[in-house]
């Protein structure tokens, strides 16, 4: 059993980022610029927010937040949305999910420019995700499909098995897999015989969002998993798979924390230098 280190592959990301944003300043003058809303006091999307400013920072990309209380009126939040996609600076516009429930999210991200939306879930950038065309791809899926092709680990001709159909991570995940040409197979909550489906996997992601969803048995010797998920028991952070079970069957395996999380947000970066130089071409 290998380890597939997101932490390390991401720092690797956001260097190249910060080469890539000290260049794109010297020809043009101006930096990448990244505006993130926060509707409401939801303390863990606080931290992802500190996590992204930090790293924005880090990469030279201008970070702009805007915190707007828990009660705020979906009209208030869609003007801010419109607001940003008529600012020059902003390059990149992020919605912070969940949205308090007053609040149509689909509404939202719809609303967003599809040239700034660097989290890849408008519809417009699904379809061309979904047509094999994508411009800014949803981030963890892309994240994810990086840290394969990282650690050359071979994508076409295998089995690959999704647990999960979000429009955050399950379908466009999905999509991707099948541009690189393995064989997808998406299962869910109705899904038949899951465990003799999930054993058929060369590669197995489990974006399920139910801790310990994926345990020894539904997992043959050799296949290479990948937790999407993340949750916080007893204070300890853990995944979608039971990881100790898990690991003694799989050649390679995220570890959570330190695998796919951290890719996001190197990705979240990677996708604002991208819509960056679309504006600017």
């Amino acid at each position: 059993m290998k380890i597939i280190d997101g932490k390390k592959v991401a720092a690797e990301i956001r260097a190249k980022v910060a080469g890539q944003v000290k260049a794109l300043k010297d020809k043009t003058g101006k930096a990448p610029g990244l505006a993130v809303v926060l509707v409401g006091d939801d303390p863990a999307s606080a931290v992802y927010v500190r996590n992204k400013r930090k790293a924005c920072e880090q990469a030279g990309v201008n970070s702009y937040e805007y915190s707007l209380a828990a009660d705020t009126s979906q009209e208030t939040l869609l003007a801010k949305v419109e607001q940003l996609n008529r600012e020059d600076a902003v390059d990149g516009i992020l919605v912070q999910l969940p949205l308090p429930k007053q609040i149509d999210s689909q509404r939202v991200l719809e609303a967003i420019s599809p040239e700034k939306d660097v989290d890849g879930f408008h519809p417009l950038n699904f379809g061309y995700l979904a047509a094999g065309k994508p411009r800014l791809p949803p981030c963890t899926p892309a994240g994810i499909i990086e840290l394969l092709d990282y650690y050359d680990i071979a994508i076409e001709g295998k089995r690959a098995v999704v647990l999960g159909r979000s429009n955050i991570v399950g379908k466009p995940l999905a999509f991707m897999l099948l541009q690189r040409n393995a064989t997808v197979t998406i299962c869910h909550s109705r899904t038949r015989d899951l465990p003799e489906i999930t054993r058929s996997a060369d590669l197995l992601f489990a974006a399920v969002g139910q801790a310990g969803f994926v345990t020894g048995d539904m997992v043959r010797e050799g296949t290479v998993v990948v937790d999407v998920g993340i949750h916080r028991i007893d204070g300890k952070l853990s995944g979608d798979v039971l990881f100790k079970e898990v690991e003694r069957k799989a050649a390679w395996i995220t570890p959570v924390p330190g695998g796919v999380g951290p890719m996001t947000i190197a990705m979240l970066l990677k996708n604002t230098v991208r819509a960056f130089q679309l504006a600017n071409s």
